[in-house]
């Protein structure tokens, strides 16, 4: 008598299985994270640009890092108690009282993610919801837990430059 050996296909392990869920949720979190917008600036920051044209006064403000005198704006095109965002280089400019500027990061400190938004006086991040301070960058609302760190600009007359 002969008996023919039963070969069963092999059947994924369990680690196989919690690896293959993980990564599918990773990749679809990454691609949740990696949206952007192409619009250099949020819709309320542009309405807000049309309806203040002062704050033209010299100032400046510096911090940790800029990218050496690159021209971003001029000081009308950043509204009071608000700002606007450059996609390229990616940073933020404020006005947060009239003739004070400043510049931050535009990266979400959570994920990275590039904020979108700046409505009233906080920065959004489309991501997650996080909101930062048009002032100073600090975290006004979480997830993120660090603030947007502060960039060095330079104001010349009417005229906002990096670095």
């Amino acid at each position: 008598m002969t008996s023919e050996s039963l070969h069963t296909a092999p059947t994924p392990t369990r680690r196989t299985v919690v690896a293959a869920v993980g990564a599918a949720g990773l990749a679809a979190a990454l691609t949740a994270c990696g949206s952007s917008d192409d619009s250099s600036s949020s819709g309320s920051s542009d309405t807000q640009a049309g309806d203040n044209a002062s704050g033209g006064s010299d100032s400046s403000s510096s911090a940790s890092s800029g990218a050496g005198g690159a021209a971003l704006a001029k000081t009308a095109d950043i509204p009071e108690g608000g700002g606007k965002i450059f996609k390229d280089p990616a940073v933020v400019v404020t006005q947060p009282t009239a003739g004070t500027y400043k510049a931050f990061s535009s990266k979400c400190t959570h994920q990275g993610c590039p904020v979108t938004q700046i409505t009233g006086d906080v920065i959004v991040c489309p991501c997650h919801k996080s909101e930062f301070s048009v002032a100073d960058g600090s975290v006004k609302k979480g997830p993120a837990t660090q603030p947007l760190p502060e960039q060095t600009i330079t104001v010349t007359g009417d005229s906002i430059t990096l670095g």
